[in-house]
C-alpha cells in the first residue's frame, strides 16, 4: 500500500512540476524496487546457501530480470501451458527432478531457438551432443527440435552428469558449460560445489536463472503477473504415422491443413519432402483450427 501511494504521489508531483515541459523534453518518473527474494531456496532439493552475500545477490540479479522483462516473462508463462506438462511426465517417467524442467526454460523461454554457437531447440542441443544422446539430425529431420524426444535425451545427459558429480545442480552447469569445462574447473579449484566454483558470466548465472524462473512461475501473483485462463491457448491435434517418403506440403493439404502449420506443430520436420531410406515410422501432428 505505501508503495501506491509512493507512485501516487510521484505522478501529482510530475503533473505539478514538469507539467509544462514539451512531450521530447519530460524525465520519465518511475516507481521501481527490486523483487523481494525468499529467505531459502533449492534446487532439486539443494540447498541455496542464500546467508551468504554472493549467492543472495546473484539470485537477486535474475530476479530483477525477470520481474521487469515483462512482455517475455509473460510469453512463457503462457507458452508453459503447452509445454511443461510434456517435460515433467519425461523427468518423471525418467525418475529425474521436476525442477530440471526449469532449466529448459532458462535455455531457450520454451521456443525453438538457434543461439549464436548453432544449439537449437527447448534444450539447445549442439548437433554433435544431439547425436551422441540418441537424436536424428540431418536436412530433413531435427529431433532436436522434438521436444519429446529432446526431453529424453536431455535426460539420459543429466543422468550422466549427476552420476559424476553428485549433485544436480553441478549437473546442471555443466549442462551450460559441457562436462568437459566442469571437469576442468573442479579439478583446478578442488572443489564440486557449484556455489563455490570461480565460472564464467553465463554459467555463474546459469542456476540462478532457473530458480528464478521457478519462484516466478510458481508463484506469478506475488511477483506482479496476473494471467487467466483465455490468457492461454493450448494446441490442438490428433497424430498420424508415417512410414515412407513424403511431400509434406501435399501431406498438409491431405489432411485439411497447410505447411506452415504443419511445420509449427512439427517443428523437427526440417524440408519439404522426406526421403526416409530406411522406413522409419514417424508421429506427425495434425493441427486442428479452433471454430
Amino acid at each position: 500500500m505505501l508503495k501506491f501511494y509512493l507512485c501516487f504521489i510521484c505522478c501529482i508531483a510530475e503533473t505539478a512540476v514538469f507539467g509544462q515541459w514539451g512531450e521530447d523534453q519530460r524525465p520519465l518518473l518511475q516507481c521501481v524496487s527490486p523483487p523481494a527474494i525468499p529467505l531459502s531456496a533449492d534446487f532439486c532439493d539443494e540447498k541455496m546457501p542464500l546467508e551468504y552475500f554472493d549467492v543472495a545477490e546473484a539470485l537477486q540479479r535474475e530476479m530483477n530480470s525477470l520481474c521487469y522483462w515483462h512482455s517475455s516473462m509473460l510469453y512463457t508463462m503462457q507458452l508453459s501451458q503447452r509445454y511443461l506438462g510434456v517435460i515433467e511426465r519425461v523427468l518423471r517417467d525418467n525418475g529425474l527432478p521436476d525442477d530440471l524442467k526449469y532449466v529448459c526454460v532458462a535455455e531457450s523461454n520454451l521456443q525453438n531457438v538457434v543461439s549464436p554457437a548453432k544449439a537449437a531447440g527447448f534444450w539447445q542441443f549442439l548437433a554433435g551432443t544431439a547425436k551422441e544422446y540418441g537424436l536424428e539430425v540431418n536436412a530433413e529431420i531435427d529431433e532436436r527440435y522434438h521436444l519429446e524426444k529432446a526431453t529424453r535425451a536431455a535426460c539420459r545427459y543429466f543422468k550422466d552428469a549427476y552420476a559424476r558429480y553428485g549433485s544436480w545442480t553441478t549437473a546442471a552447469a555443466s549442462y551450460n558449460a559441457g562436462m568437459g569445462h566442469i571437469n576442468g574447473l573442479i579439478s583446478l579449484q578442488k572443489t564440486k560445489n557449484y556455489y563455490d566454483l570461480l565460472l564464467n558470466q553465463e554459467t555463474g548465472r546459469y542456476v540462478f536463472r532457473a530458480v528464478a524462473y521457478k519462484l516466478i512461475m510458481q508463484a506469478p501473483e506475488r511477483y506482479g503477473f496476473k494471467l487467466i485462463p483465455s490468457d492461454y491457448s493450448p494446441l490442438r491435434y490428433h497424430e498420424v504415422k508415417v512410414n515412407g517418403s513424403v511431400n509434406w506440403v501435399d501431406f498438409a493439404l491431405t489432411n485439411g491443413t497447410n505447411y506452415k502449420l504443419l511445420r509449427y506443430f512439427n517443428p523437427w520436420i526440417r524440408d519439404s519432402r522426406l526421403t526416409n531410406k530406411l522406413g522409419k515410422t514417424y508421429t506427425v501432428r495434425i493441427p486442428e483450427r479452433r471454430t
